[in-house]
């Protein structure tokens, strides 16, 4: 069996140093709890939960901030704004357009039932008004 050379032993040392400092770090991060000022943020809430803490009425001084965003008058970057979609979500929900119900946002490619149920709250659908109005509904 063939030896390491001196570069490949310095290459060993130095991946089982920056391992042993990553486990070090996280153990001093496990011990060390949050300040009683940091708010806790879940890693990966729940669907149904986040809908729900989501929704203004459960969060009063979020209301303003979470006002229901119009998918037939609201902007790309409004829609790119709320929690799930990002622009290209936001491109296919404008290009999806008139909205009769808020129900028909799951017809549009990339909204399935969960991500539907973190948006409901936060979605409303305007009187369409001008051409769109004479377009059929998917």
């Amino acid at each position: 069996m063939q030896a390491f050379t001196p570069a490949e032993r310095r290459g060993a040392l130095l991946v089982a140093l920056l391992l042993a400092l990553g486990a070090a770090h996280d153990l001093w991060r496990a011990s060390r709890p949050l300040p009683a000022s940091a708010p806790l943020v879940p890693v990966a809430p729940a669907v149904a939960d986040s809908a729900r803490d989501l929704a203004p009425e459960r969060r009063p001084g979020l209301a303003r901030a979470l006002a229901p965003t119009d998918l037939n008058r609201a902007s790309a970057h409004e829609l790119d704004a709320l929690p799930g979609v990002g622009p290209v979500l936001a491109a296919r929900i404008i290009a999806h357009r008139p909205f009769r119900r808020r129900e028909e946002l799951m017809a549009v490619r990339g909204i399935g039932p969960r991500l539907y149920a973190r948006l409901a709250p936060l979605v409303t659908v305007g009187e369409v008004t001008g051409p769109e109005a004479a377009a059929p509904s998917r």
